[in-house]
């Protein structure tokens, strides 16, 4: 398994199919088998955030959901470590 996390911490805009734009914060990119996965804060929510899969098309980079649930399950499995060890339980 090939992977490189960083934090991103930076807003970004989102369209869906519909034409809705929603507002997400990176919290952070982490790349398994040669595809880019970004876990998604939505700005309405503080409890849950999103994975979606980067992929190019016609030249521009499109964020697209997970259907496999196997590789959904590694890669949530991941960020959620990455995102747990962000965590400082010392520093109060």
């Amino acid at each position: 398994m090939s992977e490189e996390l960083f934090d991103q911490d930076e807003v970004i805009t989102l369209t869906d199919e519909d034409g809705k734009e929603e507002k997400f914060t990176i919290l952070c990119v982490i790349e398994y088998n040669g595809a880019h996965y970004y876990a998604l804060l939505p700005e309405d929510e503080d409890d849950g955030y999103v994975i979606l899969r980067a992929e190019e098309e016609e030249g521009e980079t499109m964020l697209v959901t997970v259907d496999d649930d196997e590789e959904f399950d590694v890669v949530s499995a991941e960020i959620d470590d990455y995102l747990n060890s962000e965590i400082d339980y010392d520093e109060e």
